[in-house]
């Protein structure tokens, strides 16, 4: 049996990420963006679409913490179980040709509702609007690791900084997008 430290740290997170801590995001994003879109690049084959499933999987993860259940196995397991979902119903509906109906449903996990399409959308598009409105630093550091899949000492090197320096970038404009989207109205 694992050691309680990964749960302890599952719970912790999840009760930060519904306080709307926003430091919450930043750390885990640090933890599992690379896994979020390493695994959406292997499904999708197509970056540009890993980018767009991991803008999706850290806004659902903000907006809907507590449908995460410990009960039902670790943080990690649940963003993957998410990124994947996204990933093989983003397929279907490409091999479909066909909208958010698309074809059958693959096992226990629902393919998500038009409402939930269209949130999704919208909060996708209000990431857009903030991180391109974000200051340069800011916005090329995130575009390197949040939607490049790389880490934040990739990006340091990319960038020519030091990597503390593209950390703090990256939690900053983490942050600051955490920010714009909780003003939002509740949904």
């Amino acid at each position: 049996m694992s050691s309680p430290a990964p749960i302890r740290w599952d719970r912790q997170i999840q009760r930060r990420l519904a306080r709307g801590e926003e430091s919450a995001l930043g750390e885990l994003y640090d933890q599992f963006a690379p896994l979020v879109h390493g695994l959406a690049s292997r499904v999708l084959a197509d970056q540009a679409a890993a980018e767009e499933i991991t803008q999706a999987v850290f806004a659902h993860v903000w907006e809907h913490p507590e449908s995460f259940d410990p009960a039902q196995g670790s943080m990690r397991s649940w963003i993957g179980t998410l990124t994947h979902r996204r990933a093989v119903e983003r397929l279907r509906r490409e091999a479909a040709g066909a909208g958010p109906d698309g074809d059958e449903q693959g096992g226990p996990l629902e393919p998500p509702s038009v409402e939930e399409e269209v949130l999704a959308a919208a909060t996708a598009a209000r990431v857009q609007y903030v991180v391109s409105s974000l200051p340069q630093a800011l916005r090329e550091t995130l575009l390197l690791t949040y939607f490049g899949g790389r880490t934040y000492r990739q990006a340091a090197k990319e960038l020519g900084i030091a990597p503390d320096t593209a950390k703090h970038r990256m939690r900053l404009g983490l942050q600051l997008l955490a920010g714009a989207l909780s003003t939002e109205p509740a949904r």
